[in-house]
């Protein structure tokens, strides 16, 4: 089964992405049938949420349920098996040499998917992703061997990528893509009305290619779920908390002027967000953040769900796609990962020097020499 339109992500719920509340395992697991209910049939995971605990969860929700009739995506790429946990830079990519080898990376990589699908409680995903990758994960043979050997097993039936976790990898993903396009069946990015920018550099490469795109963030850290307001305070802990002050204030006087678009369609703003993101070109399926706000006469993350879920089948306009860029164009708003200029030496595994290679691709698709 391919992705839906719509797709519900285990980093919702707080659990293990610090999003609003945390909710207990009951109600996370209850939020899942929530979304099989509310119609959802695609259901993303990765292994390094809570080392396997939202695989486990998320096995736990979908037992029972025909498996012929909802879409299993999988993500792999953080060793937590052999690695050590690095602060707030989390476990080291497989790919990180002091852990393995590229002769051991088939292995690891089929080990990494067999330990998932077990916790999932199934046989095969319907699509495994790349997760997080580093320089290694988007330009090695070896690992997009092993990846494609997973197929040739029955253990996934498609390949992607889901570069992260923040924003940015443009000229990296369009090399994967152009090296890789033909085992790349998806390839999972940040994108939505206040966040145009880098990703809309990506997708006419992505459609060219015939690589679909689930878009995540697309309600842009809760503002278009509708019930945050100016002077929003957030739990200690909240990794909303530590982005720019302002933001909150900033994006809703944006939101308030895309909103007579959304009016005009009969959308909820979470449902705008959405279908501006399906009106792009290779955008095929949607998966936000649910989060259950801290507070008082908050509405519950389940009602989120359903909203959310509830999706029409409309598309915006290309004169209405634009007037929303532009509303929400944020080029140059933040320092992206991936290769760039900035690094004469690579310091992290989402950060490392510009290659000439990725400067000719950036001067043959027209992306300019400012990376």
């Amino acid at each position: 089964m391919d992705l839906t339109t719509t797709a519900y992500g285990t980093w919702s719920g707080g659990r293990f992405m610090h999003f609003g509340e945390t909710l207990p395992e009951e109600r996370f697991i209850s939020c899942i049938r929530t979304a099989w209910d509310a119609g959802m049939r695609t259901f993303v995971t990765a292994d390094v949420y809570g080392n396997g605990k939202a695989d486990e969860l998320l096995g736990l929700a979908l037992e029972g349920l025909p498996r012929d009739e909802y879409c299993l995506v999988g993500m792999i790429g953080h060793d937590f098996y052999e690695g050590q946990r690095q602060g707030a830079r989390g476990y080291p990519r497989f790919t990180d040499p002091e852990l393995h080898q590229p002769s051991h990376y088939r292995d690891y990589i089929r080990k990494a998917t067999e330990k998932s699908l077990e916790r999932c409680r199934t046989d095969r995903f319907d699509l495994l992703m790349l997760h997080n990758p580093d320089e290694t994960g988007y330009t090695s043979d070896a690992v997009w061997d092993g990846l494609r050997a997973l197929k040739t097993e029955g253990l996934a039936e498609r390949l992607g990528i889901a570069p992260g976790p923040a924003n940015g990898f443009t000229l990296d993903i369009i090399n994967c893509i152009e090296r890789f396009g033909a085992d790349i069946d998806w390839a999972m990015l940040i994108l939505n009305p206040l966040e145009p920018w880098p990703v809309g550099l990506a997708l006419p490469v992505c459609e060219k290619h015939g690589v679909k795109v689930l878009t995540r963030v697309a309600d842009y850290g809760g503002l278009f779920h509708g019930d945050m307001k100016a002077g929003h305070v957030f739990k200690p802990g909240d990794h909303r908390a530590y982005r720019a002050d302002g933001w909150v204030e900033h994006g809703l006087e944006k939101i308030e002027k895309m909103k007579p678009i959304a009016e005009k369609h009969g959308l909820t703003l979470v449902q705008f967000a959405a279908i501006w993101n399906l009106s792009q070109p290779a955008v095929e399926s949607v998966v936000p953040t649910f989060i259950q706000e801290a507070g008082e006469g908050v509405r519950s993350i389940e009602g989120r769900i359903r909203d959310f879920a509830a999706l029409p089948d409309v598309r915006l306009s290309a004169e209405e796609v634009e007037q929303v860029r532009q509303i929400g164009d944020n080029t140059g708003c933040m320092a992206l990962k991936g290769a760039s200029k900035r690094h004469e030496v690579s310091e992290r595994p989402d950060e490392w020097p510009m290659r000439d290679d990725l400067l000719e691709l950036a001067g043959r698709h027209g992306l300019g020499t400012e990376w």
